[in-house]
């Protein structure tokens, strides 16, 4: 089991810049694939972005494409998820999850990630 907590999280305006943290705690680190999710409010929860647990596939929802990058350190046991030019819709929840099963590129649903932090807010003012 492992345990997951986002940080990083605030207010910004709309063309700013965030950088969230997702610290991981109990067994090995690099044996999960790691996600990133967002929900608004009123709205379903969505996949953001995910990497492989070796770093070297990740992919991201069409929305946040060209925006957003996520990296890891299995050293650090932590993924980030750098967010760039912000818009007001990407406001809400942003999760940290991971994944057990082995894909050769990071899932997409929900479904496939066992382990949930607790959630860090983002709010983009325009």
């Amino acid at each position: 089991q492992v345990q997951l907590v986002e940080s990083g999280g605030g207010l910004v305006q709309a063309g700013g810049s965030l950088r969230l943290s997702c610290a991981a705690s109990g067994r090995t680190f690099s044996g999960y694939g790691m996600g990133w999710f967002r929900q608004a409010p009123g709205k379903e929860r969505e996949f953001v972005g995910g990497i492989s647990r070796s770093g070297d596939s990740t992919s991201y929802a069409d929305s946040v494409k060209g925006r957003f990058t996520i990296s890891r350190d299995n050293a650090k046991n932590t993924v980030s998820l750098q967010m760039n030019s912000l818009k007001p819709e990407d406001t809400g929840v942003y999760y940290c999850a991971a994944s057990t099963f082995t894909m050769p590129v990071p899932a997409r649903s929900r479904d496939w990630y066992e382990y949930w932090g607790q959630g860090t807010q983002v709010t983009v003012s325009s």
